[in-house]
Parts: C-alpha cells; structure tokens; sequence
C-alpha cells in the first residue's frame, strides 16, 4: 500500500505553480520498541489525562490548549483559532530563493521528506521547476506549514522527484560560544598532523550506509533471543576507557592499528595498503519477531542487514 501523505498542497516558482504531495523520507518503524508492562501483573500501563488538581480524568473532547502568562494563569486557545491563522504556506510552497548548499549550516537541518505531483496534472510544471534547481546546481528556499507550523524547508533534486528537508530558525539553535570557550588552546605540531592524516588516509572511503552495522539493535536482537529461549543472561563486562599519557605514542601505534600491525611503521609518510572493506551483512537471526515479516523478494535480494532488522 503506498505511503500517505504527511501534507497536499502546491508548489511554486513565481508564476509556475503545481499540486505536490509530501511524504516523510525516514521511517523508526523497523527499530525494536517496548511497551511499559505493570511488574506484578504483566499488563500493558495505560496513560490517562487527569486534571492536575481534582485527579479526575478528563475526555479528549474537553481538553484545550493554554498558554501560560504566569503561575497557574492561562490563555485558552481552541483548535478553531488556530486554524483560522491563514498563513499561505499552509496550503503552497513557495519558492523564495536559491543558495548554494554549502550555505546551509547543518545545525539548522530538522528532517527530509520526500516531494512528488499530486495526482495526473502538474507533472510538466513539476519537472520544470526540478531541472531548474538541477541546472543551477542550487537549494530551493520556501516554506510549508506542518503540524501547525510554518517552517523552513530546503528543497534538492533526487531522481525524479524532490526532497525537502525541514529547517530551523535561528532562535532555535544555540549558540558555540558558551560550549566552546573553555576549551584550551592547543598548538599541533607537525609530526602530529602528519601521522594523524596518515591515520585518516588508511580510513578514507566513501560514505556507504549499508556497510554500517546497528550494533545496540543486534543486541536488543541477541537479548531477546536468549530470553525467549529461557537462558540465563550474564552481565557484560563494559570496555574502559584509557588515559592517553603520551600523545605521539598513541598516534604511532594507532598508525600501526590502522595499517593492520601491532607496531608503528618507521615512516609515517609512507602510504599503507587500504584494509578490505568490511562485510555489509549482519548475522541471521532465528528467532522471528511476531508481526514483523520480511517479502520474499527483498529477503532475497537484501543482505542480512534488512533481515537483522525485521528478525530477532
């Protein structure tokens, strides 16, 4: 069944306007999840909306919101008004400007969605106005309302389609400064940069999100596995940090770690070989998860990645 919307509306360049449909591009569905269970009975723990002084629970139908000017004193505020807040964006996304990608702090990015045509019409319009971000090699700047919201939303070609990432304003992103003055200032010698980007060349690659491995998920996988089978699970013994006492000496035997070795080489300029890259799968798991299935086509074609995930 296809995805549904998060949000309907248009998108438009000046005067080049088109119906868009809005998806979210990430999904947490696949992450084991837990319920809250009572200890005593087994049951599922149930939340209720209680009225903070009287203890009485309250029906959804009487629940409003409220802003609070000071201690106990609110400004109700109904579902009614708040939709009566006619911002454009809450029905058209339109394009205010292009930057360059690089202008983007990523502090500011929130979360990509997925932007398509809604519908048969519009699909001309749609692909003038994604050529034209390709052709300039730059980002669309607009904005949309979501979940009774305007935000920023930053808009690139992918494929056929577009994605919108959601952005941040600046009164949402703290400030370095008070995170970052105490820290000390440190002068790097030459012989130290030198055998740290030697460490960095023996680690270059490309950024491939299938060889990456979730290891706490795996773990959640292995402790529910040995549970069900009724075995007893022993504490792990947590890995301990270690001091560095001399700096040089960490990094020459970390050169040597990296280029597969116990020692540091003699010379740190010279290159090692690239160690093999590392397999993509992860181990199968025996033990399904109730409600979690896997299609036959992608089981085939996936690697033990996607069945980890779906598996314990």
């Amino acid at each position: 069944m296809a995805p549904r919307a998060n949000w309907k509306g248009f998108l438009r360049l000046s005067l080049v306007t088109c119906p868009v449909a809005l998806f979210p591009a990430t999904s947490e569905s696949e992450k084991i999840s837990f319920n809250q269970l009572n200890r005593q009975t087994g049951h599922r723990v149930k939340y209720l909306k209680v009225d903070a002084e009287t203890g009485d629970e309250v029906p959804n139908e009487d629940i409003v919101k409220g802003y609070e000017l000071e201690k106990g004193q609110y400004i109700e505020v109904s579902k009614d008004e708040l939709e009566e807040i006619a911002l454009e964006s809450t029905r058209t996304i339109e394009i205010d400007e292009f930057v360059d990608r690089s202008d983007i702090d990523p502090r500011y990015l929130i979360r990509p969605y997925y932007i398509r045509p809604d519908g048969k019409v519009g699909h001309d319009a749609f692909a003038v106005i994604r050529e034209t971000i390709r052709e300039m090699d730059k980002v669309a700047i607009g904005r949309v309302v979501l979940t009774n919201r305007e935000h920023i939303i930053a808009l690139e070609p992918m494929d056929k389609g577009l994605v919108g990432t959601l952005l941040r304003y600046p009164y949402e992103v703290r400030g370095e400064n008070e995170y970052f003055d105490d820290i000390q200032d440190v002068k790097v010698t030459k012989d130290m940069l030198d055998l740290a980007r030697h460490i960095v060349n023996q680690k270059a690659g490309r950024f491939e999100p299938d060889k990456f491995e979730d290891h706490y998920e795996t773990a959640l996988i292995d402790l529910i596995n040995e549970k069900r089978a009724g075995k007893v699970i022993q504490p792990k013994e947590r890995p301990k940090g270690e001091n560095v006492v001399d700096l040089m000496e960490a990094l020459r035997r970390s050169v040597g770690k990296a280029a597969g070795k116990e020692a540091a080489p003699a010379k740190a300029d010279k290159p090692a070989k690239k160690p093999k890259k590392a397999a993509a799968g992860q181990k199968e798991m025996l033990m399904p998860i109730a409600g979690k299935k896997q299609p036959k086509e992608a089981a085939a074609k996936k690697p033990a990645t996607g069945a980890r995930r779906k598996s314990a």
